[in-house]
């Protein structure tokens, strides 16, 4: 399977970091990627592919909110992943979150864009954010038709910051 380079997508003081799913064979250069991006969270919406002691043993929190590939989240993974940005961005400003799935063009960008959606954005131009910096992005029209139906509740409203130290990957 042919897995495209990290995406990094940047929009006021938030940073996403859109990758796709390591197997233990892919690991190190994974978290060669990770560290690079200065990520301290990870956050994976598929099934679980590797040892994740090892990503834990270098100071990489791992977290899992797993949808089904091709469906929308569910309201407790939504609740639950903009719970965290909020919670990131307001305490690191500019940090960067990375979220990832098995290849990066179906789950991972309705979540980039669902917190677009909640910093501003209308939900029209946060798929066409994503798909200019991943070409793909949003493989069922399912994922497109539930952006487009989203009503955002205006909670990611941050200071833009020009702090881009530290990354958190979603």
């Amino acid at each position: 399977m042919h897995r495209p380079a990290p995406m990094e997508v940047t929009y006021r003081n938030m940073r996403f970091l859109v990758t796709h799913n390591p197997t233990s064979a892919t690991l190190n250069k994974f978290l060669e990627e990770l560290k690079k991006y200065g990520v301290t969270t990870t956050l994976r919406v598929c099934e679980t592919t590797y040892d994740i002691a090892l990503v834990e043993k270098e100071g990489i929190q791992v977290l899992d909110r797993p949808f089904d590939d091709g469906s929308s989240p569910s309201n407790q993974t939504v609740d639950n992943w903009l719970s965290l940005v909020n919670i990131k961005f307001r305490e690191e400003p500019g940090c960067c979150t990375a979220v990832r799935c098995v290849a990066g063009p179906g789950r991972t960008p309705v979540l980039v864009a669902l917190a677009l959606i909640e910093g501003g954005m209308k939900s029209e131009d946060a798929v066409q954010f994503v798909r200019q910096k991943r070409h793909g992005a949003f493989t069922a029209s399912d994922s497109y038709l539930y952006l487009e139906k989203y009503r955002s509740t205006m909670l990611l409203h941050f200071k833009d910051s020009s702090h881009r130290n530290n990354c958190s990957i979603q």
